[in-house]
């Protein structure tokens, strides 16, 4: 084949791509039209939709979905060109024009683009910017990790793609990834950026641009920058070209916006008025009608397929790369370069006005392909039946790995942390195929949360393999960590939204790449509140987890307010896709243990958050085995009451010596006296929910745990309920059945102190215990 040949085949790519563009252009525009205009709103509500958003990134996505996708790649969409993305799957056949049609409205195609909710092979979750960014290097990590423990095949390894907004590289969890990127070596990742220099509120800053490029190439990326179309590279080639383009090349990005929406004639006033003693400029302008004009000077590189084609071809290799896609905020549109075009919505006039430029009949808007010639839609078809979105991938079946039985450690005092860390390292001797595919992480605090043991004996994760220095100098420490491909452990920097973004992207592994990892991360529990949104974003995935955090509460100690939790438990409650739970004895732990490993395998299933202290208690003797299952339900009789009972003490986690020492003292007085176990407020809130809602859509079950537990007191009943964190955690309680609570915990920021001076400043020691019952009976 003569270069002719190839020249001619890529200009009927280009040509072939550019049309497919157009239609993405248009059908995102008209999904959100007709949300916004000709559906029945029955609210008044305005429903939305970023029309210009996906105008402006339309013909990356059309490069990159019908050119440069690969089978095994995955890709992260701009939350706001999710509309493109749904056009995309309908262009394939693999959406339905109903979901198009009911955008943004109940049961049809989501806001942005969700794996849970939308009806599309969705790979990333996108919504919270720079999230769904920051994901793509950590899926790129888990896909390596995969590969280094044979699991995956390098033939089989495929790209982590996201694409993005300019605003995005605003977000600092950007640059906290890249920075862990960086020190763990990823590949296989591209970051598109939609450059089009308009946000929100604002114009891009014109001097941010260079900055990008340092900041990536400092981190070991690539860097292609695509400012130029073709038509402009031809203009500048003639006489008059070289004095446009430095001019293009010192226009702040503000007038570059304003000058597209005013068009062609706007063009030509302000480049003749700038450039009038350019010899050649005048010339050249002339060489162009105001239509022309306007097309050249709005044709930069994000918006020519010719260029994003030799782009993505230039890019073949592993590295990872960064493309920074010059466009136009709304381009093609009579929104174009608008300030406010960001929520800005078409007009009926102005939707028609774009209908006719794209040579839609009036009444084909939703046909895939209206308003196409034979040939050119043959080629479009083709096109699209041979990209990946012709026959998508999707989620990926894994089997389950079985969970063997997990036994608490024998001694007759300790805290759950340390259970914790010795369950895990039973796990790590023993050759049971569970422990292989458990991978932990923690943000720089692996040993102090009790992960130490098993790093020593499964390593650290790495792609190239690295000596543990000071074993090798023969100088004595605990951690004997060295790292390479069989490690097990990924070692994150102090960044909590990290360490949630790489326990979603591994707790995405079943669905992305075919093979199950068990994820187990550690953290200090205060700050769970650092990475909350990252933490949020993995839990909308349903990426499945156990995120274990220690230590808690003000049972902390001397560590003092910075370090001590009172809100997690309401921050766990709230959560939805996390149960969270918070055993006091370790015989409850290793239960937990079992079911968390199982329910992040199940269908119906979930993460799981443990919180855990560090706080060594006496264990307690059990006389059967009827407190499994209350521990997993979220509760149990730890002393039973006596049948309708006047009182109970209600405790949670680590107070359970105060919640026994302060039952012991009343149950003289208080006749009856039970004292209530509650694993997890949390399950037992949702079973109680849960219960009022079949109650209300006339579908009545059988009782909730809570309704069942609390049934063995009197209705008349007081409760004392009492946790180290916020009391509205169990305030709760006396709503389920109507009786009377005084509520303990921690309210303000913790101090520093011993557990005596602790617990009695902020009300939670055996006095205060007995204080709170004497007030439901006076």
């Amino acid at each position: 084949m003569t270069q002719a040949d190839d020249q001619a085949r890529a200009a009927d790519l280009a040509t072939t791509l550019s049309v497919l563009d157009a239609r993405l252009r248009w059908l995102s525009a008209w999904t959100i039209h007709n949300a916004n205009h000709l559906r029945e709103s029955r609210d008044g509500l305005k429903v939305g939709g970023h029309q210009a958003s996906c105008a402006s990134m339309s013909t990356i996505m059309a490069a990159l979905y019908f050119h440069a996708l690969r089978p095994n790649d995955r890709v992260a969409v701009k939350p706001h060109a999710g509309p493109l993305l749904h056009a995309a799957h309908y262009l394939a056949g693999n959406q339905s024009r109903d979901q198009l049609e009911r955008f943004r409205a109940m049961g049809g195609m989501q806001s942005y683009p969700s794996r849970t909710k939308d009806q599309i092979p969705v790979d990333f979750s996108t919504g919270s910017v720079g999230l769904g960014v920051a994901i793509t290097a950590f899926a790129s990590l888990v896909q390596d990790y995969l590969i280094a423990h044979g699991q995956l095949a390098e033939a089989d390894a495929g790209r982590m793609i996201a694409l993005m907004g300019d605003a995005e590289l605003d977000e600092g969890n950007i640059y906290e990834c890249l920075i862990e990127a960086y020190k763990h070596d990823i590949r296989n990742c591209w970051w598109i950026v939609d450059y089009n220099r308009q946000s929100l509120d604002a114009t891009t800053a014109d001097r941010m641009f260079r900055r990008f490029d340092d900041i990536f190439e400092t981190c070991g990326w690539r860097v292609v920058t695509l400012k130029f179309g073709k038509l402009q590279q031809e203009a500048f080639a003639k006489p008059g070209g070289a004095a446009l383009r430095d001019w293009i090349e010192a226009c702040p990005n503000a007038d570059y916006a304003a000058l597209t929406y005013q068009g062609g004639a706007a063009w030509r006033a302000r480049l003749t008025a700038d450039l009038a003693n350019k010899r050649g400029v005048a010339a050249l302008l002339d060489g162009y009608d105001d239509a022309a004009l306007a097309r050249l000077m709005t044709n930069l590189g994000g918006h020519c397929a010719a260029s994003l084609i030799e782009a993505f071809d230039g890019a073949q290799d592993e590295r990872p790369t960064l493309f920074i896609a010059y466009t136009i905020k709304g381009f093609g549109t009579p929104l174009a370069g608008h300030k406010d075009n960001h929520a800005g919505l078409m007009s009926p006039a102005q939707i028609a006005e774009l209908r006719t430029a794209e040579g839609v009949p009036e009444g084909a808007e939703w046909e895939p392909w209206a308003g196409l010639g034979d040939n050119i839609r043959a080629a479009a078809e083709a096109l699209v039946c041979a990209s990946p979105l012709g026959n998508p991938r999707g989620d990926l079946p894994a089997a389950p790995v079985p969970v063997p039985p997990i036994t608490a450690p024998a001694d007759a005092e300790q805290s759950t942390q340390a259970a914790f860390g010795r369950m895990l390292f039973e796990l790590a001797r023993s050759d049971h195929p569970l422990a292989d595919r458990i991978v932990t992480t923690s943000p720089d605090v692996t040993v102090s949360t009790n992960l130490g043991a098993w790093v020593n004996r499964r390593g650290l994760f790495r792609r190239r393999e690295m000596a543990d220095v000071f074993a090798a100098a023969k100088i004595p420490s605990a951690q004997k960590w060295a790292g390479g491909g069989a490690g097990q452990h990924i070692e994150l920097g102090i960044a909590e939204h990290n360490l949630f973004l790489m326990l979603a992207a591994a707790g995405l592994a079943a669905p992305l790449f075919g093979t199950r990892l068990l994820p187990i991360g550690t953290v200090y529990d205060p700050f769970i509140a650092r990475g909350l949104d990252a933490l949020n974003y993995a839990c909308y995935m349903d990426a499945r987890f156990l995120l274990v955090a220690t230590p808690s509460g003000v049972t902390l100690g001397p560590e003092g307010g910075a370090h001590q939790s009172i809100s997690s438990p309401l921050i766990g409650m709230g959560q939805p896709g996390l149960s969270y739970y918070e055993p006091a004895f370790a015989d409850e732990l290793a239960v937990l243990m079992e079911h968390s490993l199982a329910r992040m395998q199940a269908a119906d299933g979930g993460s799981t958050y443990l919180r855990l202290t560090t706080r060594s208690i006496a264990q307690v003797e059990r006389e059967d085995d009827a407190w499994r299952q209350g521990t997993i339900d979220g509760g149990y009789w730890l002393r039973r009451p006596a049948p309708g009972a006047e009182a109970a003490i209600v405790y949670t986690g680590a107070l359970a010596p105060e919640a026994l020492a302060a039952w012991e003292e009343l149950r003289d007085d208080v006749p009856g006296l039970g004292l209530l176990a509650v694993t997890s407020p949390d399950k037992l809130h949702a079973g109680w929910t849960a219960e009022r809602a079949a109650r209300w859509r006339n579908r009545r079950g059988e009782a909730s745990a809570i309704a069942r537990l609390l049934g063995a007191l009197s209705p008349t009943a007081g409760l004392v309920t009492v946790i180290d964190g916020h009391p509205a955690t169990l305030s709760w309680l006396g709503a389920v059945r109507g009786q009377r609570v005084s509520p303990l915990g921690v309210e303000a920021f913790g101090q520093t102190g011993d557990l005596p001076d602790l617990y009695a400043h902020h009300r939670l020691d055996v006095a205060a215990i007995c204080d709170a019952m004497a007030e439901l009976f006076l």
